[in-house]
């Protein structure tokens, strides 16, 4: 989507009413765009050129920098327009990383293209702001720039990965060059002014308040960081009104707010991003989304016992399985689920239920007129959230799933797993499979029969939903009906692909804050553990503390805000830009002997101590079961072995490994009963790609740049630049992310892509809903073309210009409502058995890069 031009139809394109012209990318000739760009940028750099003025050379600076920017991207796009299509999952499919790096350059031309015409028009008007308009086109001449590197960078992806092939799979190389771009690579402008201008338009006003709201947030981070770590009532309040009043000045300066935001994905880790992802489960929210949600009979949370299960073999009902309670890293412990149902149900306010709730909030007391209980629904919709892993729980996704309950009709639970760093991989899987053999055991109290059961999740969610099914199918329990993945992860590693080179641009998925979350996921982040040593405090202590924070804030937030306000004609701009955690922080350094006006979100965290997370595994009490379990297990559905295990190892001994700081990896034994970890046979007979392991034995290994030779150099050209072109580089230093190793990333039940054929063989079918503009698309794109190639039924469905996590902002607009409604009509697919036929898999011809009949040289693919 992007902007129209002034009324006109773009030919073949669609018009609506907002002026928003829709043409699929391969039907578009980019030439008279571009030709169209050239000759504004023509006329507009000889009408300021004689101005004489600072703001006439900085917009003759701007226009001259976006036309030779043009001239080298025009020829690439057409390249590209010609290609893209051999990597769709089938003709009626038209969706891949490249379409959509080439709707991104496309829309950010066209965003040009419009700003160059309002120029024109009105640059000899009273009214012309032209500082405004300046810093507009300065900060899309350097998106375009970054995009130009991109293009140049999905180029060499075209002549490295094999004919149809999205992702390049070995572990170094296009992978190791582009996170090392990435992390000296300049982002800001695409926070800032350019912030989500591929997205529909009602989605940009939310993201800019959630960009507002973040680096206002990073802000006062650091000074609350222990009392969020412990977890304080009133910490939340008093870091929010921080925030508030520090806002202003981020809204009304777009360069500032990009600059913080940039510093804040390069610098702080985890933690921060699960606190702030978090807030949407402060009390306050939650309430004032719920009176906007829709209403439903039942929402429970339910707390489950750790209770080893009896499960029915589906190859023998006679026979029997032992589904363990959840063990991983922190011993067995509770599973919390949460049940929502639009009508009362039969079972769902029974003795044995109401035994399981577990209190939430304030007490309430219903005062509505008790309705007549409604018979067992023959459905059961089973769901796992989203959140990177690390964050959110069933709370922060209950208004879309009221929706859901309300739209079909059966109850819902959602499981609350446990979250990484805390609780790294298995851990939330074995939570998930055993909440799903809960909920098929004891589905009546759930008000069902479970005769139709489909799993549902996003993002992280959906990732479980596709494991959950594997582990089912090595166990031989019963598989659900169907699954429903929105936007889901299938391959938890920094692979790179055309897709994920949108991370540089992505608001809400900057590959550094992707790249923490698998860490965590798997076991190998970082923890700062700086603010550790702070005594317990009682909960009254906490909250006093909490709302000391709260009014000291409004204090200091209110005395500094009106202060700029007052004194703010009589300051620079570099003083006025001073925040008020930059102001104190100005005050410690001269206490300190040095003067630094760093906020606190640019602090170098590489010098706080850190520790591993990976904690030990307990390991259940051993327990007899029937032989021909025994049997069925000894066959390979349960007796999986890590690669390089031996199984005369003790169940609770753990392998150590040393990591290159030396510190050492706990990696959990496999015990007796089934594990997420595959014998070496197994692993290795069928897998899609062969997997090379590093030398090394360490796990991770910093992203920075060679010591031979500066990242800022133009002369070495290590990603195929052009002669002359260097990207913009970070003025925040490199970011700090890690480039996986451990053998534990290609686990399939961490990475189902990575599955052999054997194990996505069983798995039901599958629909997918994935964002055109997801950095994650080519996650779906290429597990659809492995499920199609192994004539599995499953369907792939692409929604145009929204973010990932539509599902999340479902109330906010027309686009994400309808998005929604397509997973509602996957679900119900599902539930009446409308299984999809498998459709033929599409022959890619080779691929020869051709526009027309005409032959397209390399030279002409680059940038």
């Amino acid at each position: 989507m992007a902007p129209g031009w002034d009324g006109e139809d773009g030919g073949d394109g669609r018009s609506d009413r907002t002026g928003v012209v829709f043409v699929p990318p391969e039907q578009m000739d980019p030439r008279p765009l571009f030709q169209a760009v050239d000759a504004l940028c023509d006329e507009n750099i000889s009408h300021f050129a004689g101005s004489g003025s600072d703001v006439g050379s900085r917009l003759v600076q701007a226009f001259s920098r976006i036309q030779e920017q043009a001239k080298g991207i025009e020829p690439a796009l057409r390249a590209l327009a010609a290609v893209c299509p051999l990597f769709d999952l089938d003709p009626n499919t038209p969706a891949n990383g490249y379409r959509s790096l080439l709707k991104v350059v496309l829309s950010c031309t066209q965003h040009i293209l419009h700003k160059c015409r309002y120029v024109t028009a009105s640059r000899r008007s009273l009214f012309f702001r032209a500082v405004h308009n300046c810093a507009e086109l300065e900060a899309y001449g350097a998106a375009l720039i970054q995009l130009r590197a991109l293009l140049c960078f999905a180029q060499r992806l075209l002549t490295a990965n094999q004919h149809g092939d999205l992702f390049f799979w070995q572990e170094h190389g296009l992978s190791e060059e582009f996170l090392r771009e990435y992390s000296t690579m300049h982002k800001g402008c695409f926070y800032g002014r350019c912030l989500g201008f591929q997205f529909t338009p009602s989605i940009r006003p939310f993201l800019q308040t959630i960009s507002i709201g973040l680096v206002s947030f990073g802000e006062n981070y650091k000074r609350h960081e222990s009392g969020i770590n412990e977890g304080a009532i009133g910490t939340y309040y008093g870091v929010a009104a921080s925030s508030f009043f520090i806002s202003g000045r981020y809204a009304i300066d777009p360069e500032l707010r990009g600059a913080e935001f940039e510093r804040i994905t390069q610098n702080l880790d985890v933690n921060f991003w699960k606190a702030f992802w978090n807030i949407t489960e402060m009390e306050v929210l939650t309430s004032l989304v719920g009176m906007a949600s829709n209403n439903v009979r039942i929402n429970k949370c339910l707390s489950v016992p750790p209770e080893p299960l009896e499960m029915p073999l589906v190859s023998d009902p006679q026979c029997t399985v032992t589904i363990s309670p959840p063990v991983a890293h922190t011993g067995p412990g509770p599973v919390h689920m949460r049940l929502i149902s639009y009508q009362l149900r039969e079972g769902q306010e029974s003795e044995q239920l109401s035994a399981l709730v577990k209190p939430e909030g304030p007490l309430s007391i219903d005062l509505r007129l008790r309705s007549r209980t409604a018979p067992l629904s023959p459905d059961l919709i089973i769901h796992f959230h989203g959140g990177g892993f690390v964050a959110q729980t069933s709370k922060s996704h209950e208004p879309y799933l009221r929706t859901w309950a309300q739209d079909l009709e059966a109850p819902i639970l959602s499981i609350d797993y446990s979250l990484a760093p805390e609780a790294p991989f298995p851990r939330a899987l074995e939570e998930c499979f055993y909440a799903y053999c809960w909920a098929l055991k004891n589905c009546r109290l759930l008000g069902s029969t479970a005769e139709r059961v489909c799993l549902a999740g996003d993002s992280a969610g959906g990732n479980l939903c596709i494991t959950v099914c594997l582990r089912a199918a090595s166990v031989g329990v019963r598989m659900p009906d169907g699954i429903m993945a929105a936007y889901p992860a299938t391959l938890l590693q920094a692979t790179a692909s055309p897709s994920r080179l949108l991370t540089l641009m992505d608001p809400l998925l900057p590959l550094s804050v992707l790249s923490k979350c698998l860490s965590a996921y798997a076991g190998t982040e970082r923890v700062p553990v700086n603010d550790r040593a702070v005594e317990k405090q009682s909960t009254v202590s906490l909250v006093k503390r909490g709302t000391a924070l709260f009014l000291r804030d409004i204090r200091q937030g209110a005395t500094s805000w009106l202060s700029s306000l007052m004194d703010g004609r009589k300051e620079n701009p570099e003083t006025v830009r001073k925040s008020v955690s930059e102001a104190a922080l100005s005050e410690e350094g001269v206490s300190h002997g040095r003067a630094s006006l760093k906020s606190k979100t640019c602090q170098d965290l590489s010098s706080h101590q850190y520790i591993e997370q990976n904690g030990s595994l307990n390991h259940p009490h051993s327990r007899t079961q029937n032989k021909q379990v025994k049997d069925h297990e000894q066959n390979g559905l349960g007796n999986c072995i890590s690669p390089g295990e031996s199984s005369q190892m003790p169940l609770s001994s753990l392998p150590v490994q040393p990591d290159q700081d030396n510190t050492e990896q706990l990696f959990p034994r496999s015990p007796q009963r089934g594990t997420f970890f595959l014998p070496e046979s197994e692993g290795e007979s069928d897998s899609p790609k062969k997997i090379t392991e590093t030398e090394n034995s360490s796990h991770c290994k910093e992203n920075v740049p060679p010591s031979h030779s500066s990242p800022f150099s133009s002369t070495s050209h290590p990603m195929g630049f052009p002669e002359g072109f260097e990207p913009l580089r970070s003025k925040n230093g490199v970011a700090h992310m890690t480039l996986q190793t451990s053998a534990i990333v290609h686990n399939p039940y961490m990475s189902p892509l990575l599955a052999p054929d054997s194990m996505l063989q069983g798995l039901p079918p599958i629909h997918i809903v994935a964002c055109a503009l997801d950095p994650m698309l080519d996650d779906s794109v290429m597990f659809a073309k492995r499920l199609r190639s192994l004539s599995r039924p499953v369907t792939l469905q692409v929604v145009e210009n929204l973010p990932h996590g539509f599902l999340s902002l479902s109330q906010l607009s027309r686009e994400t409502r309808e998005a929604t409604t397509v997973c509602v009509q996957c679900i119900r697919q599902v539930l009446h058995s409308q299984t999809p036929p498998p459709s033929e898999l599409r022959k890619h011809r080779k691929l020869e890069r051709t526009v027309g009949k005409n032959p397209v040289t390399e030279k002409e693919i680059g940038a």
